[in-house]
């Protein structure tokens, strides 16, 4: 059966730089407008993209078709790709992200614990590589906030080296036992 151009993830690699970008849709709207002749639809997509090794980004696109919204969303969440720091295949530490009336709380979690967030939290996390997770969503179910938060909280991580740096202190060599 031929998977449908609404998918929840797909992938482009024509005249892309990045061939190892993956895009996840998110949320797919559709708007009716009431005309003389009966109701035009239009269509509005909001795709996460990341590379799954650290860089993500979001897009939202409009058109009439759900294919072109797609494509206009996902052209856009290229553009905005930034980087985050991930501590292996988790966070370095625990932070909360807010946008709007979207709050996230993350966690790092134990190797094996895999992604447990839901909805556009889940998307981001998968996007940017993130294997072992705990996140909460809390305030605003809306997709677009849900998401914006979650990547405010990963540009928030910060590298444990960097924190020590912070407070005056040397990080210290592993020794072996």
């Amino acid at each position: 059966m031929a998977e449908p151009a609404h998918s929840s993830a797909f992938a482009e690699s024509s005249g892309d730089s990045r061939p190892d970008t993956i895009e996840k849709v998110v949320h797919i709207n559709r708007c009716a407008k009431v005309v003389k002749g009966g109701r035009r639809f239009s269509f509005s997509a909001l795709v996460v993209s990341g590379d799954q090794q650290g860089r993500v980004g979001w897009g939202f696109g409009k058109a009439n078709e759900v294919a072109d919204a797609i494509k206009k969303a996902t052209e856009a969440s290229r553009k905005k790709m930034n980087s985050v720091h991930l501590d292996n295949a988790t966070i370095p530490h625990e932070v909360v992200g807010e946008h709007g009336g979207g709050h996230i709380m993350l966690k790092p979690a134990a190797p094996g614990t895999g992604i447990i967030a839901g909805g556009g939290a889940r998307a981001v996390l998968e996007a940017a590589g993130v294997k072992d997770v705990i996140g909460k969503a809390l305030g605003s179910s809306n997709h677009a906030n849900v998401v914006k938060a979650t990547l405010a909280a990963l540009a928030a991580l910060r590298p444990k080296d960097e924190i020590l740096r912070s407070r005056g202190k040397t990080p210290r060599e592993r020794q072996a036992l």
